[in-house]
């Protein structure tokens, strides 16, 4: 049987060898002067030409050497050490456990790893969500840097690309109405100090009394999801709050928690009771975590300053709080205004018009 590729040495490239393909006429270096090395690659790039199902079961002969596992491995295995890796009992480690559940991932959980062909992936990105997309990417990377996998099955350019649904913020009247409809002290509280604060279900199901320092009417709590940093990084910021949040915290324990019960209650009940809710109101496309939604629109129509209200939110990317506040519609001073409040006071940076409210 001819061979398909054949070495070449350019003396005008200083005596480098390379291969060239026959039937594509393509040439590459092979970055070596040595004749013995250069012929060793041509045979073996012959053999992969020639037998491809035979040198996978070569490669896993050879990687067998330094990792017994290699040949019986699966992604259902793989998959189970991704969740063992996070914390135990954490929410990374609960998301993880219901990807596994997934039913378009099942046809992929019994597949060796060296086995699987990229159409396979594909079909399970295919008949699955965003979150198949999502976490199934973070487990290929996961093989491929344990080097269970010698390089990604899919390529990243080949994933589909991840759509979002669009999110949105809920609108005061819908607040209104929810709050009028809730019977529950202790819920209907809950969602004014969302609506209030901004912060996520957690950390305000979380609150204590402490956390409140009615001296300087300010909120100080940790968020959750920034537990995991070291607290000489991260400074959870002062909330200053208003009269109305004032009466809200007024009407809810002066020591310890603040929502006894609900804070015992799962992240996705909070949710699902929520839900229920909206849906009985006919409220649709809205979650509890639309409220930090709701914050940053408000903030931005205010012209609260941009990096406040990221302190106040919890953002560290400029970008991120964008996204949250992206459909908040700004209505822009006029630079006539800027122009006659700067001449007022020459010498000084024009911080806006007299029409706008002052700066916190």
């Amino acid at each position: 049987m001819k061979n398909r590729y054949r070495i070449i040495r350019y003396r005008r490239y200083h005596g480098v060898y390379y291969i060239h393909d026959t039937e594509t006429n393509l040439r590459w270096s092979l970055r070596t002067k040595d004749k013995a090395r250069a012929n060793e690659l041509m045979v073996a790039k012959n053999e992969a030409a020639r037998e491809p199902a035979f040198n996978l079961q070569k490669a896993r002969v050879y990687m067998s050497a330094s990792d017994p596992g290699v040949a019986t491995r699966a992604w259902g295995d793989a998959l189970k050490a991704l969740i063992d890796s996070k914390p135990k009992n954490s929410e990374n480690q609960a998301r993880l456990e219901r990807f596994s559940k997934e039913k378009a991932l099942e046809p992929l959980l019994n597949v060796i790893l060296l086995e699987t062909r990229p159409e396979q992936v594909l079909n399970v990105l295919t008949g699955g969500r965003v979150s198949t997309n999502t976490f199934l990417r973070r487990l290929q990377n996961f093989c491929v840097g344990m080097n269970w996998l010698p390089w990604p099955i899919l390529p990243s350019k080949l994933w589909p690309k991840i759509k979002f649904k669009k999110k949105r913020a809920i609108k005061h009247e819908e607040h209104a109405k929810i709050i009028a409809r809730e019977k529950n002290p202790e819920r209907r509280a809950f969602y004014e100090l969302c609506w209030h604060l901004g912060g996520s279900q957690s950390d305000i199901a979380n609150l204590e009394a402490e956390d409140v320092d009615w001296n300087d009417c300010t909120v100080c709590y940790d968020r959750k999801k920034l537990a995991s940093l070291d607290e000489t990084d991260v400074k959870p910021p002062l909330l200053t709050f208003g009269k109305k949040c004032a009466a809200v915290l007024g009407s809810l324990p002066q020591t310890g928690p603040l929502f006894p019960n609900l804070r015992k209650v799962k992240a996705k009940d909070r949710a699902n009771e929520f839900r229920q809710r909206c849906q009985g109101l006919g409220i649709k496309g809205v979650s509890l975590h639309c409220y930090r939604y709701s914050w940053a629109e408000r903030a931005r129509k205010a012209h609260y300053p941009r990096r406040q209200a990221e302190e106040a939110l919890g953002h560290n990317s400029k970008a991120v709080h964008i996204a949250y506040a992206k459909r908040a519609q700004v209505t822009v001073a006029s630079l006539e205004e800027y122009e006659e409040n700067a001449a007022k006071k020459p010498g000084q940076q024009a911080l806006g018009c007299d029409k706008l409210p002052a700066r916190p």
